[in-house]
Parts: C-alpha cells; sequence; structure tokens
C-alpha cells in the first residue's frame, strides 16, 4: 500500500524564517515596520538568555 502523499518529510524550519514570520506578522498588527522588529527579535534579550527555539 503507498502511503499518503500529504505525509512527506519536512525539513526544520529556519530561526531566520521564524524570526521573518513573527516580524511580519507583529508588524500588519502594529504600525512598526517589520525590519524594526525583525532588528529587535535578533538582538539577545538579557531576561531571555536561557531560552533557546527547540
Amino acid at each position: 500500500m503507498k502511503p499518503p502523499s500529504y505525509k512527506k518529510s519536512r525539513k526544520p524550519v529556519s530561526r531566520e524564517a521564524i524570526i521573518r514570520a513573527v516580524a511580519t506578522s507583529t508588524a500588519l498588527e502594529t504600525v512598526e515596520s517589520s525590519k524594526a522588529i525583525e532588528a529587535r527579535l535578533r538582538t539577545p534579550s538579557r531576561r531571555l538568555r536561557s531560552l533557546t527555539l527547540g
């Protein structure tokens, strides 16, 4: 029996793609530019240093 075509293996999403998606989504909801949000997301935060994308 042939496996369903929708169950293809997926490659992991890069950190850059996540940052870009979050920044553009947030920019649509606010008046801030997506580039400014991306820059803020790329700078490490002292409070959240122990968090990682897993």
